[in-house]
């Protein structure tokens, strides 16, 4: 036997005689420099024990023959129970890692240069080992997350959900509160997610981000309680103008807020009606409101802006005991001629102005542009095929009729 294979010999000798101090040490120096390790259960603070007493015993392994066990720096954290991982975070690690590694050079102050050089080795190869078993639990995580987020999306885009959805989006660490509004458009080429969050959480909002293929679809709301805001909460228009960039070029479509979460599929079916054909308005925006592509969602057979027009926009006139009804009909009829309404009606042209005045009040539509008088016109017809049964006592006799009579 070689003058150093003796000394090696010795020296691991040596090292196989204080283990058990070292580990006693240890267990000492932690509960005195880490405070969160006395707060922890018994059970865990026996599983962390473990595991720096593993790693002292690996080390000693490493030393015998570092070329056959070039990985057992690793095996030390891959032998640590899963929900120990889930209780000591990394910066927790490294502290133990530390308070090992302090030990271990101040019981080898004295020890030949080569048990010094290993413990400066072994020491680095065990912060690598570390990083790497937390690296792969956040990306297990992250992965995981992505498709949770993309399932809650999906179900939030079909509408087919169930009582579990806010447990779901609270899994995701969705931070939404109150009033949630859908946004859809095209994919870019390379997604910038956590670009689109920040942006987001300047605007005091907080996101669920899904691809669908060609489309990108975000999921919006409120990052904290109207009540909780000092000022008016960011429209979500704004915040929608805000993310604009991290969206492929061409249509983006913004379906109508919604009271909470559990609602949103009725925004995102907005925006997806308005975004398949959003192309057909001539003046069309970026981003566009869904409600502003109501008689084209409604032509292109959307139920939903069907029901739309006829509760927002026909109902609250059918309604009402005045003529506002029968005076918007004859106003549209005529081209948007007050005094061919007036004679038609019977009435002075003030009259006529008087009343779309009140319409205007009552529904918040102007029958005096040319697209909100699309959008009426659309209204009073889906209206009049819904009340088919009493759609001539509710329309006005047309002139020729009234010549008959």
């Amino acid at each position: 036997m070689t003058e150093l294979t003796q000394d090696k010999h010795a020296a691991i000798t040596w090292l196989r005689s204080i283990t058990g101090d070292l580990s006693t040490t240890v267990h000492k120096r932690m509960e005195q420099q880490l405070p969160w390790f006395l707060e922890m259960p018994p059970g865990r603070r026996s599983a962390v024990g473990l595991v720096a007493q593993a790693g002292i015993a690996s080390f000693v392994q490493w030393f015998e023959n570092p070329d056959a066990a070039t990985w057992v720096a690793r095996d030390v954290f891959d032998s640590a129970p899963r929900e120990l991982l889930r209780s000591v975070s990394l910066q927790q690690t490294l502290q133990l890692i530390r308070v090992v590694v302090d030990v271990f050079e101040e019981r080898t102050l004295n020890a030949p240069q080569s048990i010094r050089e290993g413990v400066l080795r072994y020491s680095r190869d065990v912060a690598f080992a570390a990083a790497d078993v937390y690296a792969r639990a956040a990306e297990a995580r992250g992965l995981w997350d992505a498709r949770l987020e993309a399932l809650v999306v999906d179900s939030i885009l079909t509408g087919e959900h169930d009582n579990e959805l806010p447990s779901r989006v609270a899994a995701l660490g969705w931070h939404g509160h109150g009033e949630v509004a859908v946004l859809v458009g095209t994919t870019p080429r390379q997604i910038e997610v956590d670009q689109l969050r920040r942006t987001a959480r300047h605007n005091q909002a907080d996101l669920l981000v899904g691809v669908q293929g060609s489309r990108l679809v975000v999921v919006m709301g409120r990052s904290k309680p109207a009540a909780d805001l000092d000022a008016e909460p960011v429209p979500f228009l704004q915040i929608a103008r805000a993310i604009e960039p991290g969206f492929g070029e061409g249509r983006l479509v913004l379906g109508p807020e919604v009271p909470s979460v559990v609602q949103a599929s009725r925004s995102a079916r907005a925006a997806l009606a308005g975004f398949s054909i959003v192309e057909a308005y001539r003046r069309s925006e970026r981003p566009m409101l869904a409600d502003d592509l109501l008689p084209e969602r409604a032509l292109a057979g959307d139920s939903l802006a069907r029901q739309t027009l006829v509760q927002n926009l026909y109902r609250p006139l059918a309604d009402h005991q005045s003529d506002l009804l029968l005076t918007l009909w004859c106003y549209l009829d005529n081209g948007r001629s007050l005094e061919a309404t007036a004679r038609e009606l019977f009435v002075h042209p003030n009259t006529v102005r008087y009343r779309l005045k009140r319409i205007t009040d009552l529904i918040g539509w102007d029958a005096t542009g040319a697209r909100e008088a699309l959008v009426m016109q659309c209204a009073l017809i889906l209206g009049q095929i819904a009340d088919s049964g009493t759609a001539e006592t509710n329309r006005p006799l047309s002139r020729y009729q009234r010549r008959d009579r």
